[in-house]
């Protein structure tokens, strides 16, 4: 089995897109498939048109540019469906898998066309989601429904569809698309990458002026839909219920310099601790410096459709968690076994559960062995993407 991957970007950039996407590649090559990978202009300048990253080769494609939004995206699918055309022809394979956004798929599918080469569409989110986060569409707007129409367009001619999560799944199906064409390849975790929690680093603890303190941290990107806010909503009462409470976030995003005000607005800026990005090798020690971990996703359609990663690496290294009930966290986690859920969009709620979490730590043990069997034994790579096998075969022998 020969696959043409087509990614918006992938490593050595870090994103939950890269890490899912280097996941996949390698269980597919530890099936014995052999897989190719193309990355669109979004990857920005690179050192070669190939290179290798971590033992996987990447074509790279030219960036672009252009004057507005729009000519820049015609530009950029110009410039891919070349490059598929230019790497199909040279690497010859019988499936040509483009992973979100939609505009990787529409010049996958004209390429696919041109080359008599079946073409499947992975959805990770919905393009026109991820604007209304952006700030560049307002849901339900001019640009939203139009996007949204494209990608159902684009779903309707593919030869299969994959998606990530049942949420997913069963917007694509309402959108006319027949049940037995959309499958899906739920997120998981390499579990052998992932360290269970370990003793916190007496020095970084004391640099960041952690010593003393209950911890409850965030480590990712701060984006709108992630509930940062919440969680800063919630310290003044956490703190009149828990003095030594400290939040430390690590990484950064479009919402730092707003969180940052945030805190110094509420009073709380000595206790939020803005770690800031750190090297990928590094994250495990800021981990070990936090008692409770919380992912207070707002209620949108983004978060209520699509499951994160996150709270699966929690549980693969034995962490614990609160979590927003949104759909996509619902999905993943079973409140009161392997984290708990609070009602979403409630500073209140979110303050509760944390209080009651750090006061009962005896059952913390039950919480990260019931999580860590949970990615054992279901959310982990070989199963996952092993349902891709049916669909391949099918368009494979088609071809």
């Amino acid at each position: 089995m020969k696959i043409l991957h087509v990614f918006d970007h992938s490593i050595p950039l870090h994103s939950g897109y890269t890490f899912r996407s280097a996941a996949i590649l390698r269980e597919q090559r530890a099936l014995g498939w052999e897989t190719f990978h193309l990355t669109s202009p979004k990857q920005g300048v690179t050192a070669a048109l190939e290179e290798d990253v971590d033992g996987l080769r990447f074509f790279r494609t030219r960036p672009v540019s252009g004057a507005s939004p729009v000519l820049r995206e015609t530009a950029l699918m110009r410039a891919l469906r070349a490059r598929i055309v230019e790497v199909a022809k040279q690497v010859l394979p019988e499936v040509i898998h483009a992973h979100s956004p939609v505009l990787n798929v529409l010049p996958a599918l004209s390429a696919g066309r041109r080359l008599g080469i079946p073409v499947v569409y992975e959805i990770r989110a919905f393009w026109e989601d991820a604007a209304v986060d952006h700030g560049t569409a307002r849901e339900r707007g001019l640009r939203y429904r139009m996007t949204h129409a494209l990608e159902t367009w684009a779903m309707k001619r593919v030869d299969h569809v994959f998606t990530i999560c049942e949420g997913l799944r069963s917007d694509i199906v309402g959108r006319g698309i027949a049940a037995e064409r959309v499958t899906v390849i739920p997120n998981a975790v390499d579990i052998e990458s992932f360290q269970l929690s370990g003793e916190p680093d007496a020095a970084l603890k004391a640099r960041l002026g952690l010593e003393g303190r209950t911890v409850v941290g965030f480590v990712g990107s701060f984006y709108a839909y992630e509930g940062l806010d919440l969680l800063l909503d919630a310290v003044p009462a956490l703190l009149q219920r828990l003095p030594e409470l400290c939040v430390l976030l690590v990484g950064g995003g479009p919402q730092e310099a707003a969180l940052k005000a945030q805190a110094e607005r509420l009073g709380i800026a000595d206790r939020v601790i803005f770690a800031g990005r750190v090297p990928h090798g590094e994250v495990s020690g800021y981990y070990d410096l936090i008692d409770l971990l919380a992912y207070p996703r707002h209620s949108m359609r983004l978060t209520e459709l699509v499951t994160p990663l996150k709270p699966l690496e929690a549980m693969a290294q034995g962490r614990v968690f609160v979590a927003s009930d949104v759909g996509g966290h619902r999905e993943l986690v079973r409140d009161g076994v392997t984290g708990r859920l609070f009602h979403a969009g409630s500073a209140q709620a979110l303050a509760d559960v944390v209080v009651d979490m750090l006061g009962k730590r005896g059952l913390w043990g039950d919480y990260r062995a019931a999580g860590r069997r949970f990615v054992e034994s279901e959310r982990n790579w070989r199963n996952s993407v092993g349902a891709y096998r049916a669909p391949y075969a099918r368009l494979a022998g088609a071809a």
